[in-house]
């Protein structure tokens, strides 16, 4: 910073009129890196000479210049305080993160190439002591690459540290260091007065497959998911030489007699390696230099570890051993049961595979289960649990196997494959004639016996299950059951399912002893069926269909005149059926006894009103009949009407009168029906007392009556009279008694209605 401000003063002998006697101290980045698009973080600090001092303006010029004009400092403004020792947090792209006592640190985002150039930073102290510093500042148009630095010398095995150095952070803008060859990264980002920059350090283990490779330091951003910029360096990793054997033939494992090469290739040696040699079993063969081992006719003996050595200034390398085997064919091998006979189906079984002689010796044993080869088997077998009959055979390997001859375990279980067969195999309805049999696989031994159970219980013995007509009854899960010595095997369940019509219909009552009215009652339709019923039909006491097709009948609120005798009937695919009779009992609810009981007691009050009317209904009719004789003047054309209490045969009347009886009165009728004798006389009258409805009557009605109904008026013509005769004491009646032409008395002229009085 002191060579920076003696260069300005060289340059600018104004500067002096602008600064105090005492330079400022200002500590930040010489230069500063930044690409297109990104950001600039300025770290900086800040020392006023003297005292007490803080900073009360601070301006941020763009290439700035001094004015000998105006003895000032002119360019582009970016940032400037407009009121002492108010700084603004941010102006345009420029913010300040600074204080006015000793932090001068600026953000500018975005930048852009054109940013390029110096910084100038005008401040001026309360007491207007001044200073201007210059940062520089480098914008490119494309971020730049990473450097990658590496140790002087590198050796496999040996622990590396590479760094991948980049002259920019900012924390406005993410960025990413990654490398190329996997191994333990840390990166570290430097914000301070002296540097901004990232690093990324990686420590990785060299190994000699490194020599000659690439190593590549990305520049990633992760916001926009690509790489920035990348740098590429070559490793050069110094290893001892690096060598294979090659062998003909390749297995390395020959017969006895046979010849076989082998060649000793060096993959990598840095430096250079000086010369080859050979050992076998880690002895050396001989100091012939030579890359390449011939072993003509090998013998048992030469049987070993064969291995290629070379030596550079680093060290000396050794190839892998090649193991090289000798063989011939093994002597002699057998399958040996270690159970004692018979073996039943579920034992453990254990055999072993033993020979005579091998060389070299066996290495492994595989085991041969009908077919089944499993060539990791040890040379003693195992198997769990063994079932039915099998044939096993070992063979003992090295570089070939020679087999032993097939064993059969003879094993002893208990009938397989154990099934129900049935006739006939279609639907079974009830009546068919059909017939089970038990059949099974096989069983060792071969006697066996067969058992039958129907839904798990005992039925009988025998292979055959024979039903000449079956019944529904008969329906239910059948099992076969085979045995021998050995066990017991049980055949799948057999659901014999058979097919008949509807039966056994009822009805079902809920509550059964009875439902008061306006409660529920709940009819419902029970019986057996298969296939089950698909309809229902309900019928009532009178056999009429209520036309309710389903299995329950819900009658809510039910009442009196709903009891009766109610069945229903049941139809399925294989015809139909119905149910007898069954009584719902209705009973009358508190509220109806109630009721009714006040009916009675009502009814019983006005049949004793009616008795009270009746004996003086006789009294009246007694004084009527007296006065009969006083009515005999009429002509002949005398009548009554007998007011009947109960149906009977009419009695004769007297001479004088005529009577007829009302077939169709009933106690509870308040009327009567007049009947009119004609006479003659009566009949020649143009102008005689009748009903105006008779002149019409068809000839085969009866013309010598005529029919009128008796109402009760206020005055009338007409008396009534006491018969001569009287009549049954259960009888009331009475009877009118016409006047005839005479004269009437005390009745009004031309009165042609009757009047009945009580």
């Amino acid at each position: 910073m002191h060579l920076l401000g003696l260069s300005l003063l060289l340059l600018v002998p104004e500067y002096l009129a602008f600064a105090d006697s005492a330079s400022w101290t200002v500590n930040h980045p010489k230069t500063l890196y930044a690409w297109n698009g990104t950001c600039i973080w300025i770290p900086c600090s800040y020392k006023i000479p003297g005292t007490g001092h803080t900073l009360e303006n601070l301006t941020v010029y763009h290439n700035f210049e001094y004015d000998k004009r105006t003895r000032d400092y002119t360019g582009t403004v970016l940032y400037k305080n407009q009121k002492a020792k108010e700084f603004p947090s941010r102006q345009e792209r420029v913010q300040f993160l600074g204080n006015d006592r000793n932090n001068c640190t600026l953000l500018i985002s975005p930048v852009n190439v054109n940013d390029t150039g110096k910084l100038g930073l005008r401040m001026t102290s309360v007491d207007n002591n001044k200073w201007l510093e210059a940062i520089s500042l480098n914008v490119s148009e494309r971020a730049p690459p990473p450097l990658i630095q590496l140790p002087s010398e590198i050796q496999e095995l040996q622990e590396v540290t590479a760094s991948c150095f980049l002259n920019f952070s900012c924390s406005g803008y993410k960025i990413h260091l990654q490398w190329s060859l996997e191994g333990h990264a840390n990166t570290l980002t430097f914000l301070n007065v002296e540097s901004v920059s990232t690093e990324s350090r990686l420590t990785f283990r060299a190994q000699w497959i490194h020599h000659g490779k690439n190593l590549t330091c990305q520049l990633w951003d992760p916001t926009q998911q690509q790489v920035l910029s990348e740098e590429t360096v070559g490793l050069d990793v110094k290893h001892t030489p690096k060598l294979e054997v090659q062998v003909s033939p390749r297995e390395a494992t020959i017969r006895e007699g046979e010849s076989v090469t082998m060649t000793c290739q060096v993959i990598s040696s840095h430096p250079e390696y000086w010369h080859v040699w050979w050992l076998k079993d880690g002895t050396l063969l001989s100091r012939e230099r030579t890359f390449s081992l011939t072993l003509p006719r090998v013998t048992r003996q030469m049987s070993g570890k064969y291995q290629c050595q070379a030596q550079n200034a680093i060290g000396s390398g050794i190839s892998e051993g090649v193991d090289l085997k000798v063989h011939y064919p093994p002597q002699e091998v057998i399958t040996v049961i270690q159970n004692s006979a018979p073996i039943r189906e579920g034992d453990s079984v254990s055999l072993y595979c033993t020979y005579n002689s091998s060389n070299p010796r066996v290495t492994h044993y595989s085991w041969n289960i009908v077919g089944f080869r499993d060539h990791l088997q040890p040379a003693w077998l195992m198997i769990q649990k063994v079932a039915w009959n099998r044939a096993i055979q070992c063979s003992a390997c090295n570089k070939w196997c020679s087999w032993s001859p097939s064993v059969n375990l003879d094993v002893h279980y208990a009938p397989k494959d154990v099934r129900v067969l049935i006739s006939p195999p279609t639907e079974i309805h009830s009546g068919y004639r059909v017939l089970l049999q038990c059949d099974f696989s096989s069983s060792r031994p071969t006697d066996v016996h067969f058992f039958w159970k129907k839904n798990g219980i005992p039925l009988k013995e025998g292979r055959d299950l024979r039903f000449e007509a079956i019944t529904p009854e008969d329906a239910g899960s059948y099992h076969c059951l085979v045995n021998n010595s050995i066990g017991q095997t049980t055949s799948q369940a057999w659901e014999l399912r058979v097919l008949y019509a509807p039966r056994g219909l009822h009805v079902s009552i809920s509550p059964k002893d009875g439902v008061v009215e306006g409660k529920t009652a709940v009819l419902s339709c029970e019986g057996d069926a298969n296939p089950p019923i698909f309809q229902y039909t309900w019928f009532d006491w009178n056999n009429q269909d209520i036309h309710h097709y389903h299995q329950t009948l819900k009658l809510d609120p039910v009442t009196v005149q709903h009891s009766g005798a109610y069945w229903c009937q049941g139809v399925n695919q294989l015809g139909r059926n119905h149910s007898p009779p069954s009584t719902l009992t209705v009973h009358y609810s508190a509220a109806t006894i109630s009721r009714r009981a006040a009916m009675g007691v009502g009814f019983f009050l006005a049949i004793l009103l009616l008795a009270i009317w009746g004996v003086k209904l006789r009294q009246t009719w007694k004084r009527i009949r007296s006065q009969q004789g006083f009515q005999e003047n009429s002509n002949g054309q005398s009548f009554f009407v007998r007011n009947i209490k109960a149906r009977r045969t009419p009695q004769a009347e007297g001479p004088h009168s005529l009577g007829c009886y009302n077939p169709v009165m009933e106690d509870t009728i308040s009327y009567a029906t007049l009947h009119f004798p004609l006479s003659e006389t009566n009949a020649q009258r143009p102008g005689g007392a009748r009903n105006p409805e008779a002149r019409g009557l068809s000839p085969n009605r009866d013309d010598t009556v005529t029919y009128s109904v008796v109402q009760r008026r206020q005055v009338g013509d007409y008396e009534n009279v006491t018969p001569e005769v009287l009549e049954d004491e259960g009888i009331h009646y009475s009877e009118l008694i016409h006047f005839g032409v005479g004269e009437r008395p005390v009745t009004p002229e031309g009165v042609d209605y009757v009047t009945l009085k009580h």
